[in-house]
């Protein structure tokens, strides 16, 4: 079955460009364009799709705003970021808006096309370049508010596994440090993902330093 995809950019070009990139591939196919965020919001409502490509500066309403709004419906659709702009607080900003990934609009074609099925698949994704920043955006500010409530929630072990969520380890690997199967990995992660509200493990990153169970290295 193919992914659905809805390409967001105010740029006719870049639009139809990605849009060619996409539905090249057999299993992805482009559902749907809008040049702005209100556009979006109301041709996702139509055409259901499973991804939604979003830019973030344009007209009307932004890209940021539209991100909320369509990841306010539920798990899905579920929202990669694609920018010419890098700036932290745009990256920070995306993420909490609800977005499961961010790609710099010179990433490649192949990781474009990686990052969608990724995230198509339940999962987030950060472009390398920008991840050293976003973690730079939790350095300078202390645990949010409200967080002791969400540690309530989670067991020893998911908090646990939360931590080396964060660490950026796989489930295989996870297992493997934890002594247990990837079923009992990915039993935790589902659980600790409905406890604290996150979609995803990008989001799940995102609420560990929240937690203050993660801080970056130097």
């Amino acid at each position: 079955m193919s992914v659905r995809v809805l390409v967001v950019d105010d740029q006719a070009v870049v639009r139809a460009g990605f849009a060619a990139i996409v539905d090249a591939e057999q299993d992805l196919t482009v559902v749907g364009q809008a040049g702005d965020g209100a556009k979006a919001v109301s041709l996702a409502a139509e055409v259901d799709p499973d991804v939604v490509l979003m830019d973030i500066r344009m007209p009307g309403l932004d890209g940021l705003s539209a991100t909320r709004l369509l990841t306010g419906l539920g798990e899905r659709p579920r929202v990669l970021v694609l920018t010419t702009f890098d700036l932290d607080e745009y990256v920070y900003e995306a993420l909490r808006s609800g977005a499961s990934g961010f790609l710099l609009k010179d990433a490649r074609a192949e990781d474009l096309l990686t990052a969608i099925r990724v995230i198509a698949a339940g999962d987030g994704m950060l472009a390398p370049a920008v991840t050293g920043r976003l973690i730079q955006a939790f350095a300078k500010g202390g645990p949010a508010i409200g967080m002791n409530a969400v540690l309530e929630k989670l067991t020893p072990r998911e908090l646990e596994v939360l931590t080396l969520v964060a660490a950026g380890l796989s489930n295989a690997e996870i297992g493997e440090k934890l002594g247990v199967t990837v079923g009992t990995v990915k039993t935790h992660v589902n659980a600790l993902l409905a406890k604290i509200g996150a979609r995803d493990r990008v989001q799940a990153t995102i609420m560990a330093y929240d937690l203050g169970l993660v801080r970056p290295r130097g």
